[in-house]
């Protein structure tokens, strides 16, 4: 009997002494905490608001807003809702971002390689915008862009028009900007964003499938609780793509229409998938060419015709089918047509794109250097210039470098976006700030800010890190 009693015993200090017991224990104790402080604080703060006669809850986004948003492209009137006011505000958080997101890009990447450049103007150049620009606040960039430079351009009637009045290609006043632009309805444009938003939610969608595929779960109760995560996750990512792709704003309530309803309803959407086809075309033709030539000692000329010709047809439906049109002048001396663009978010770009391409040239500039000099040295032993050494040997080879960095730049961006404010541009802080102000909600609109800018600055850490994933060194 004395032997049997002390089996349990044993057990137990088995188990005690066992380090996966610990850590197990040690998260489920986190996790207690810290729902039993968030019910702590949730409790207060209802309690807190009975006092001031007041209650948690996000009604008020039915009710209208009753002020006017300088520029929307979701059709916004001053009887509409407040959700439709964030909703608005939004789609024009999106459009600063994607934009800024690619110019800043471009930017720093033509810096960065500059600054490896032969020419002495070019590499100074580089050298002083990269210095300037990095070590001057954001916000001060963002007042001077709006107040020095595009505010300061003529008013409309002395407007700035290019390059003749007869032949106009961009006008430009202290309130908008005129140029050359594809004739693309707004609702398209939204589209486009949704798409984006719906891509890189894909990108989570496929991070927790492959989860399972690899079975890359811990053992336990531990892998279990990952397992139902992954599958909660995945379960979200249907959901918010659905109405992100097919959803009806009569129906769901979302002032927006699914991203590929809005696309097949329109003519130039027809056009853009066409495109899209032609991409996804070309980068499988990509891959089954560079295979066939590498395996089967193929020349793959044959491949690279067809994968011209499919270049060729995407140019030609760019150029001929969406509607290019050119500013014009009306008799009363306004400008109509063309891409319309206001200051506000000209500057916001402008601000958004050199100082964070400045950041990006940096770090361009650090990942060419971490390429071995031998690179260098091998690309130009068969007969490569300095150009095509860069393009073909070196700076693909600095791209495991780059990206890590480059996640934090870009998510860094999403969150400055926040700034346009200064400016007045209606992005998501400038509307929310003013649905809090007269709804006297801050906590709830506030909530709904955190969560935005989060849910957004996660998708593009997680893209990110499954490109950066890509393009590692595949050890065998």
């Amino acid at each position: 009997m004395a032997r049997t009693s002390t089996k349990p015993i044993a057990r137990l200090r088995s188990l005690l002494r066992d380090e996966r017991f610990w850590q197990i224990a040690f998260q489920v104790i986190v996790t207690i905490a810290v729902f039993s402080v968030l019910s702590y604080l949730f409790g207060n703060l209802t309690q807190n608001l009975a006092r001031r006669g007041t209650q948690f809850g996000f009604d008020f986004l039915q009710n209208p807003a009753g002020f006017a948003i300088g520029e929307n492209m979701l059709g916004y009137r001053l009887q509409d809702s407040y959700a439709k006011v964030i909703q608005a505000g939004v789609v024009n958080s999106l459009r600063l971002i994607f934009v800024s997101v690619i110019m800043a890009t471009i930017v720093g990447i033509a810096a960065g390689i500059a600054s490896f450049s032969d020419n002495w103007l070019v590499h100074k150049i580089s050298r002083a915008y990269v210095g300037l620009v990095r070590n001057v606040p954001l916000l001060l960039q963002l007042v001077f862009w709006y107040s020095a430079v595009f505010l300061a351009a003529p008013t409309e009637e002395n407007q700035i028009v290019l390059p003749s009045a007869n032949t106009v290609w961009l006008v430009a006043s202290n309130k908008r900007l005129n140029m050359p632009g594809p004739g693309l309805p707004g609702e398209v444009w939204v589209a486009l964003m949704l798409l984006g938003l719906a891509l890189l939610l894909l990108g989570l969608l496929w991070n927790s499938v492959n989860k399972f595929r690899q079975g890359r779960f811990a053992a336990g109760i531990a892998g279990w609780l990952e397992r139902l995560g992954a599958i909660a996750v995945i379960a979200a990512v249907v959901v918010v793509d659905y109405f992100l792709l097919f959803s009806n704003s009569a129906d769901d309530s979302l002032y927006f229409k699914g991203s590929l309803i809005a696309l097949f309803t329109n003519p130039e959407g027809l056009w853009i998938l066409a495109l899209i086809a032609a991409a996804i075309a070309i980068a499988v033709l990509w891959q089954i060419r560079l295979r066939a030539m590498m395996e089967d000692g193929q020349d793959g000329k044959t491949l690279a015709g067809v994968m011209m010709a499919i270049a060729i047809a995407a140019l030609a439906i760019v150029i001929f089918a969406f509607g290019w049109n050119t500013p014009t002048i009306t008799e009363g001396g306004q400008a109509r047509g063309g891409l319309v663009m206001s200051m506000r978010y000209v500057a916001s770009v402008t601000a958004l794109t050199f100082y964070t391409g400045a950041f990006i040239a940096e770090i361009v500039r650090a990942g060419i250097q971490s390429v071995s000099r031998g690179q260098w040295e091998a690309a130009r032993s068969v007969g490569l210039n300095n150009s095509k050494a860069m393009r073909l040997v070196v700076f693909p080879q600095s791209l495991r470098v780059l990206i890590p960095p480059l996640n934090s730049e870009f998510a860094n961006l999403a969150k400055n976006s926040s700034l346009a404010f200064a400016v007045g541009y209606p992005e998501l802080y400038n509307l929310a700030n003013t649905t809090f102000n007269q709804t006297g909600k801050p906590i709830e609109v506030f909530l709904m800010m955190m969560a935005t800018y989060l849910t957004l600055n996660l998708l593009i850490s997680l893209n990110m890190n499954q490109l950066n994933r890509a393009v590692q060194l595949k050890e065998r």
